[in-house]
């Protein structure tokens, strides 16, 4: 199982548009994405480990592939219209990561 994931970092100026995301960018994704897409989860930012910390990220978005050639050949006709999105909900450029999802 591979893990497409967006890291949206907490900056000075920042914001993030939770009930966007959850409700019209995930549900946009997930319907251009296709049944290539296994399972997608987000995340809303809280703390840090220390206790009344500082979240470092604002929120994370995660998506589930079986391949990680699956996640690129079902990204690619959509990708500009999906990475478009980002500015209708958050002022920040997330990070990416994909992973080898091991447990």
């Amino acid at each position: 199982m591979i893990k497409l994931s967006a890291l949206y970092p907490k900056k000075e100026g920042s914001y993030f548009n939770m009930e966007y995301y959850c409700n019209t960018h995930t549900p946009m994704v997930a319907r251009l994405l296709g049944e290539a897409m296994k399972h997608s989860a987000v995340e809303k930012g809280v703390s840090a480990f220390e206790r009344d910390s500082e979240s470092p990220f604002m929120a994370m978005g995660h998506l589930y592939f079986d391949s990680v050639d699956e996640m690129h050949k079902a990204f690619e006709p959509y990708l500009d219209e999906i990475m478009g999105d980002i500015q209708n909900y958050t002022n920040v450029q997330p990070y990416f990561q994909i992973s080898e999802v091991m447990i």
